[in-house]
């Protein structure tokens, strides 16, 4: 903060005395966090927007959540929908809360790593086929049952694979045509398909912060929405 901006401030506090306290952390409001002790919020002003903020908090020992980053964040080209009611091909970042069940990519993980890390090989395709046995399921190689035309190949996504971790939405027991790889990477060239991306320097600084032993979730949502986000 500016010197004279610290000053402004004390001045309203003598002027008009201690106004009302300031709010808690955005964890601190949702009604669910997934129960670990780190978390990740995806915040987009509005539904139709494309770009928010991505923040990453921990939570101490005295139950009170910890800023400790932040980064721009990109959505889908289409803005977000709610999880339950996505469909797949609609370019959407499915909001909701979702735990994250892996990393990987095109890279080597950073130093520091944590999460089991898997890396892309010139084989490795995520499956969108909804006809396929392994669905949004990675596949080394593809599956006979997944067509090509059907499924990502992984290494040909150099800039935002380059490091990710995956996004738990659509995952446990997935619902054909719901939508199948949505992921945390690193940004492409502008809005997404319907992951959440960040600069390369925060994916990394994220795969080195994030403990699945703390059992980290992403909650992705909207300002003013009825979301996982928003629900106070």
């Amino acid at each position: 903060m500016r010197p004279g901006a610290v000053t402004l401030a004390l001045s309203s506090l003598i002027v008009l005395g201690a106004g009302p306290p300031a709010p808690p952390p955005l964890p601190a409001r949702m009604a669910d966090t997934g129960g670990g002790t780190q978390l990740i919020t995806a915040v987009a002003p509005q539904r139709a927007s494309t770009t928010g903020t991505l923040t990453w908090w921990d939570r101490g020992g005295d139950g009170r959540w910890v800023k400790r980053g932040s980064a721009p964040a990109r959505f889908g080209a289409n803005g977000l929908v709610a999880g339950a009611s996505r469909k797949q091909g609609t370019s959407t970042t499915p909001t909701g809360l979702y735990r994250l069940p892996y990393a990987f990519g095109i890279k080597a993980a950073p130093p520091g790593t944590a999460y089991g890390y898997r890396r892309v090989h010139r084989d490795s395709w995520w499956c969108q086929d909804n006809d396929s046995r392994s669905y949004n399921r990675w596949s080394e190689p593809r599956a006979a049952d997944c067509r090509a035309a059907e499924a990502e190949r992984l290494i040909t996504y150099r800039a935002q694979y380059a490091h990710a971790l995956v996004i738990g939405f659509n995952y446990e027991r997935p619902v054909r045509g719901r939508g199948a790889g949505i992921f945390l990477h690193v940004n492409g060239r502008g809005a997404t398909a319907g992951c959440v991306s960040v600069p390369e320097d925060a994916m990394r600084r994220l795969l080195t912060w994030a403990d699945p032993a703390r059992r980290p979730h992403i909650a992705v949502g909207t300002v003013n929405g009825k979301t996982a986000v928003t629900r106070l």
